[in-house]
């Protein structure tokens, strides 16, 4: 027998056991507690808006500085306290630098915005934005006004075919009355005035034609109206003061200039104290068809129950003595009154801001 066969076996047991050991399951590792960790931070949240109409965000009222910065503003806020005092909101008054400065103003806070801002201006802030009027003005019994075309009284001018190459007085380009009805006047006429020269505003454009400057000139036209009665004289074939009471008219005793009993309201008027014989002087050649007035209007994002408000107070507003002090002073706006007004009246604007070729930027 061999002696090693028994070690040999014995060896080769040890063996299998270590090589079964080594393929049976590993060891489970304890369980490791997860580190603590801290609550997530909250999400930071925006401010609460202010509300519109607080003293700490305004309404912001804007006018177009056509007259008196110091006027405007004085009656500005006489119609701000009385806004105030009938819906508790808060009003702020301003005057932009310029026609355009409104619009932009208008259209840069879409959400809190009042404009008083003519029918041009209107016009192109509702393109631009969507500006939205809610009320036109009412002067001398009329939500719409006139352009004119002035001749002096002894030239033998007696149509507008009779303006071509005429050297032409105007105020502004950006004016409906002054230049952009005349304008398409002209165009659908078939003429072409001469010369042009920007005079700056109505009263100087009648004035150039009065001092000979210009052959004729364009400004706003209204009718005249009754000394006795204070009511409108309307007569659509004969705009101008009857020709036998040319002679009479004179400036009275309280600074109206009228010729018997008619007071005239157009643009020969505002040039009285330096041409006293304005109307001896100066004949209307023709007036334009209606212009609708100038126009309160809502910024395109105003919330509608302030507007509401806003609307009925204003119409409220405008039956008191106090408007008469703000907006109703001749030497602000002049407003008699307010009429309701819709987009679509303005169409005829919209075609002249068309015909003339005008933009923001002509504006500014």
């Amino acid at each position: 027998m061999n002696r090693r066969l028994p070690f040999l076996a014995l060896a080769l047991m040890l063996a299998a056991s270590l090589v079964l050991s080594a393929c049976g399951p590993a060891a489970t590792p304890e369980p490791v507690e997860p580190a603590p960790t801290e609550p997530p931070a909250p999400a930071p949240t925006e401010p609460p808006a202010e509300e519109i109409g607080t003293p700490e965000h305004p309404i912001k009222v804007l006018f177009v500085p056509s007259v008196d910065t110091t006027v405007i503003v004085t009656g500005g806020e006489i119609m701000a306290e009385a806004l105030n005092e009938a819906t508790g909101l808060t009003f702020e008054v301003s005057v932009p630098t310029s026609y355009a400065a409104t619009i932009e103003e208008m259209c840069a806070s879409p959400t809190d915005t009042i404009g008083f801002i003519p029918g041009l201006g209107y016009a192109i802030a509702n393109q631009l934005c969507g500006v939205d009027v809610a009320f036109k003005a009412m002067r001398f019994g009329y939500d719409v006004y006139w352009a004119q075309v002035l001749v002096a009284r002894d030239s033998d001018i007696e149509s507008v075919e009779d303006l071509d190459g005429l050297k032409w007085g105007y105020g502004t380009v950006t004016s409906t009355s002054g230049y952009m009805w005349p304008l398409v006047m002209f165009k659908e006429a078939g003429i072409t005035p001469g010369e042009k020269v920007e005079t700056g505003g109505h009263n100087q454009s009648a004035l150039a034609l009065y001092n000979g400057e210009v052959d004729f000139a364009t400004t706003f036209f209204s009718w005249p109206t009754a000394v006795d009665t204070g009511e409108s004289i309307v007569d659509a074939a004969h705009p101008d003061i009857p020709d036998d009471l040319i002679e009479s008219c004179a400036v009275d005793a309280e600074d109206h200039l009228v010729c018997g009993n008619y007071r005239v309201r157009d643009a020969r008027a505002n040039i009285r104290t330096e041409a006293p014989d304005v109307m001896q002087k100066l004949r209307i050649l023709t007036i334009s068809s209606d212009i609708p007035n100038d126009t309160m209007s809502f910024s395109p994002d105003f919330p509608a129950d302030l507007r509401a408000q806003i609307e009925e107070a204003l119409l409220a507003f405008a039956e008191t003595e106090a408007w008469a002090t703000s907006i109703g002073n001749q030497d602000f706006y002049d407003w008699s009154g307010l009429s309701s007004a819709d987009d679509s009246e303005y169409d005829v604007i919209r075609s002249m801001v068309l015909e003339a070729g005008l933009t923001l930027e002509t504006l500014k």
